[in-house]
């Protein structure tokens, strides 16, 4: 196995832009909002500006791609879009860490993520092609994901009603991207990489833990937005029983 040290990364380029972005939001368009909420609106408002184009950046590289492999050695677009989504966690890690160093699941999810992404980019240097594909699918649902979280923090009687007029849909896109084409992609990802197929570019112990956090990260993604779905349920069920009184 080859492993580069990485001279051209964009990695600290991307880390000062999210951490502007990040105190943009902090300190000016959040300064309002009650200082509960100003450090998730603040992770809100940088995820937005991840998670629409680090999608349109993963389109670009896989269409670029010379081949669709498991295997498959990284792109230079690879490894920028790669840099771009490491900063990114990188930064909310820090949010956590600082802010809110209680939430463990987030936590252990950003350390968890970001070993998958830096192991492929600067240990084994293959296996984009399956990470691109999964950071799509997961990411596809940003923008809905971020504003139904920043209506429901704002508190106010519009916040609210946006919040309501987006769980149904955003519910939705994220069961298709989360709860069906991830799990289909994941296994035939994880059943290409069980096998040894790419046993001669990416070490077995490797292969095995990105299953292991890519599956446990579906699994958790699942039994969230099934959490949600039933107290959508339960509040539908509670108003069309308050209207029949």
């Amino acid at each position: 196995m080859e492993t580069l040290i990485v001279y051209n990364s964009l990695f600290p380029s991307f880390f000062l832009m999210f951490c502007l972005i990040y105190l943009v939001g902090y300190f000016i368009v959040f300064r309002n909002w009650n200082p509960k909420h100003r450090p998730d609106a603040s992770s809100s408002f940088i995820s937005l500006f991840h998670g629409t184009p680090a999608v349109l950046l993963s389109v670009f590289a896989l269409l670029n791609q010379p081949s669709w492999s498991f295997a498959s050695p990284n792109t230079e677009i690879d490894n920028l879009v790669l840099d771009f989504s490491i900063a990114y966690f990188t930064v909310d890690l820090l949010h956590y860490l600082i802010l809110i160093p209680r939430d463990y699941l987030f936590i252990a999810h950003h350390l968890a993520t970001l070993f998958v992404f830096i192991t492929c980019r600067c240990l084994v240097l293959h296996g984009s092609f399956a990470l691109l594909v999964l950071l799509v699918l997961a990411e596809i649902t940003s923008p809905f994901q971020n504003i139904w979280t920043l209506s429901r923090l704002q508190q106010t009687e519009s916040s609210a009603k946006l919040h309501q007029f987006l769980s149904l849909p955003f519910y939705t896109l994220y069961t298709i991207m989360r709860g069906f084409a991830g799990p289909l992609f994941f296994y035939k990802m994880s059943a290409y990489y069980l096998s040894g197929k790419a046993g001669d570019v990416i070490p077995c112990w490797v292969s095995i833990l990105w299953v292991i956090i890519i599956g446990s990260a579906i699994g958790v993604s699942i039994l969230w937005i099934s959490n949600h779905w039933a107290e959508l349920h339960n509040e539908r069920r509670y108003d069309a029983e308050k209207k029949q009184r």
